[in-house]
């Protein structure tokens, strides 16, 4: 597998796996009937940076990182991820999740954030506690899950340095 820069003829696989997740409802804020355009904007345009994972040439996961808040809290990072529901469960996640530490290192972060980590997404939050992540917070019915309705969502922080 490699990780790489995004390009732009990534796209359409990119798009792919997340429409896809999107659709799912269950970890991502996003409606599940979002647009190309406004997936595009969320995932390539806003964030500073985003990389894809490659197996055999094929987009199999990808990732985006930026600042957590502008101005005086720039120093934390924040980062999104998806994988692609047919390379779930074979490490891409945990690869993409450790190139996106070391790059948030190397570009000066000194510590890395998330806002919204569904309660239920167990694969995901047993990913970041193996990443030495802490819960920093529950927002008590913060997410609207396609099945479940109403759940908690955490906060999660690393420090970096």
């Amino acid at each position: 597998m490699e990780i790489r820069e995004y390009r732009k003829s990534d796209w359409d696989e990119v798009w792919g796996i997340l429409r896809s997740v999107f659709k799912e409802g269950d970890t991502f804020p996003n409606h599940v009937d979002t647009s190309e355009e406004e997936a595009r904007c969320y995932w390539i345009e806003k964030p500073a940076h985003t990389f894809v994972a490659l197996n055999d040439g094929k987009v199999i996961g990808s990732y985006h990182l930026k600042n957590n808040q502008m101005g005086l809290g720039s120093h934390v990072a924040n980062a999104g991820y998806v994988v692609s529901p047919f390379a779930r469960g074979s490490g891409v996640g945990f690869r993409l999740a450790t190139h996106s530490l070391k790059y948030a290192v190397e570009l000066g972060y000194k510590a890395m954030q998330f806002n919204l980590v569904v309660c239920t997404n167990l694969p995901s939050l047993q990913l970041w506690e193996k990443l030495d992540f802490q819960i920093v917070g529950t927002l008590p019915c913060a997410f609207n899950h396609s099945k479940k309705g109403l759940v908690d969502a955490y906060v999660l922080y690393k420090w970096l340095v």
